[in-house]
């Protein structure tokens, strides 16, 4: 298999070259290569069925005939015609050994880049500022994360940019609350907490007081027209709650290349709302300016051409700008500083509508680049309805990962007393962290991002199913192999043989990982990557029952099998933000 193809990839052309040779084709057919059922074969070929129309044979002749040319190929151990003309193919072992020994011999993994690199920005977490982070930003911070690592693992160069709400609203609230009941001392003690009572009653006073609610507008029309007092407001409450946010990331272990939030496109929004009146796509409506798709030509969604669809305004009437005419800015600058051919949005599905207009409103603008919008559900409790606090309230993000880690410590320790955990009291703190954050994330992430899903603190941490301290456990469990046999881990290589079943059975999921890895790169999923970890875990566990690996004959190939199935779990769960243990 050459380096640069995936095995999909390699399996299809070598099935295409095949089917036309045997068959004497003037093209090559799409094989119609397909994963199969476990029980039948490792892959499925479905071209007969589409051949028999066109060349006006029985599909199942069709593939009786290409079996045999299918079975004259190293890589195929078996061809077999099943139904009306399906082939199951079976890879041959020897040949699968032999992809295995590359890819362990290799650096990464054998995942190689894509043939077409492109520059790729994901605009992920991006909490509104002023506030502490709640649980509904868990989901698109760490999603958004592990879509950088898969997208860079993927050969991609990817920026990840927290495009915070630093420009809203709130700040006109803000700087009236401070001014009415403002307490230097707790705004030093209590950060962010501080802004967010403020903020609260000043929301609460704006309800009833037309004065203040000007007042606030006004201060915050100072703000944006670049008053030094206002400003100067601005960047304390800014530094105030980059503080608190930099405290969770640092817990998750999230990272951004970029902070680029609205407040840096604030001289940007005049010229973005003149370039759409310029080029006739907005106009002036009662005094605001908006995008009227009913009015346009071009490629617009036939929904958005509805009588009384809603208008993509850019201007308000009052002049000030808001959140969309932001994000055309933010498109306009990508492109002009990073040239990104494609920008990824990681932002629950609720603002499904807003990225399709602004999507749509910026291939009218003739902008040439991939735009998409990864959604994802919420967060659900015991009661099936969007996680809440006692009170109602949505469950701040730091006291949610302090409760998880603490519930991780007192697994942990209950797993240390039945002996199915060793670890050592030095090595605790680590582990509470690595085992406790790691066990949230995985959670999360193994669940497809698209489905609301039910959050069960009480079954985070558990040595079986899919869970990550399961995956986890299998690592340490192979560390502890080569601990016992005095084996050198980092840099072990030797040639794989695939003799016995339990090494067959996990040699078929370990090779497929760099497929797996492109595809969940590509298609925005990291719970394929879960999916993989769990299958490489669960079949390494069953291998190593049945299969001694030091002392036996097949020692050094069976070390090599393990050291492969460890540096893909090791290397899945980085993708995903999840360190690992050595001793568990």
């Amino acid at each position: 298999m050459s380096g640069a193809m995936l095995l999909s990839q390699h399996l299809t052309e070598l099935a295409a070259a095949t089917l036309q040779e045997t068959l004497g084709l003037d093209e090559r057919p799409d094989p119609l290569l397909r994963a199969a059922n476990p029980q039948h074969g490792d892959y499925q070929l479905n071209a007969a069925m589409a051949l028999g129309k066109k060349l006006g044979r029985k599909p199942r002749d069709i593939a009786e005939e290409a079996a045999v040319g299918l079975r004259a190929l190293d890589a195929v151990a078996s061809a077999e015609v099943a139904g009306p003309g399906f082939i199951n193919l079976r890879l041959r072992p020897s040949w699968v050994g032999q992809q295995l020994s590359a890819a362990l011999a290799a650096e990464n993994l054998g995942i190689d880049p894509v043939a077409t690199k492109e520059t790729i920005v994901v605009d992920f977490s991006s909490p509104n500022t002023a506030k502490s982070m709640h649980i509904g930003h868990i989901r698109s911070t760490i999603i958004g994360a592990a879509i950088v690592e898969l997208l860079r693992a993927a050969g991609h160069e990817v920026i990840g940019d927290n495009h915070l709400g630093d420009w809203g609203t709130q700040f006109g609230l803000l700087i009236m609350g401070l001014r009415e009941w403002g307490d230097d001392e707790a705004l030093e003690r209590d950060g962010v907490e501080e802004l967010e009572r403020l903020y609260t009653q000043a929301a609460a006073k704006k309800k009833d007081d037309e004065a203040f609610a000007d007042a606030a507008r006004q201060a915050l029309a100072e703000l944006q027209g670049g008053d030094p007092e206002k400003r100067a407001l601005w960047e304390r409450f800014m530094a105030i709650t980059r503080e608190a946010f930099d405290a969770v990331y640092d817990r998750l272990g999230v990272t951004f290349d970029e902070w680029l939030g609205e407040s840096a496109y604030q001289d940007r929004l005049d010229g973005v709302v003149g370039l759409l009146l310029e080029k006739g796509l907005a106009k002036e409506d009662q005094g605001a300016i908006g995008v009227f798709f009913q009015e346009l030509e071009g490629d617009i969604p036939k929904k958005m051409r509805k009588e009384g669809y809603a208008p993509f305004l850019i201007r308000k009437k009052d002049g000030a700008f808001n959140y969309a005419t932001t994000d055309v800015a933010t498109i306009l600058y990508r492109q002009e500083r990073w040239d990104a051919d494609r920008s990824v949005y990681v932002v629950d599905t609720r603002q499904g509508q807003h990225f399709e207009q602004l999507f749509t409103v910026a291939k009218l603008m003739g902008i040439d680049m991939r735009l998409d919008h990864v959604g994802f559900g919420k967060i659900l409790g015991d009661d099936g309805k969007p996680l809440r606090t006692r009170d109602g309230g949505v469950p701040k993000l730091m006291p949610f990962l302090d409760e998880a880690e603490e519930r991780a410590r007192v697994r942990i320790e209950e797993l240390r007393e039945e002996g199915r955990l060793r670890i050592e009291d030095a090595d605790l703190d680590e582990a509470f962290k690595t085992i406790g954050i790691g066990a949230v994330k995985y959670a999360d992430l193994r669940q497809n991002r698209m489905t609301d899903y039910r959050f069960e603190p009480d079954k985070l941490v558990e040595l079986s199913g899919n869970s990550g301290p399961y995956i986890q456990y299998q690592y340490a469990r192979i560390r502890s192999i080569f601990a016992k046999g005095g084996q050198n881990f980092e840099g072990f290589t030797a040639p794989i043989a695939l003799d016995h079943e339990r090494e067959q059975e996990l040699a078929r999921h370990l090779v497929k990982y760099p497929d797996v890895v492109h595809t969940a790169a590509e298609t925005y999923q990291p719970h394929l990557i879960c999916e993989h970890l769990y299958e490489v875990a669960s079949a390494f566990s069953s291998f190593y029952g049945d299969c001694p690996v030091l002392g036996s004959p097949e020692e050094k190939s069976r070390l090599a099998l393990c050291a492969l199935s460890a540096r893909q779990l090791e290397h899945g769960l980085s993708l995903l933000g999840i360190g690992v243990l050595e001793k568990m």
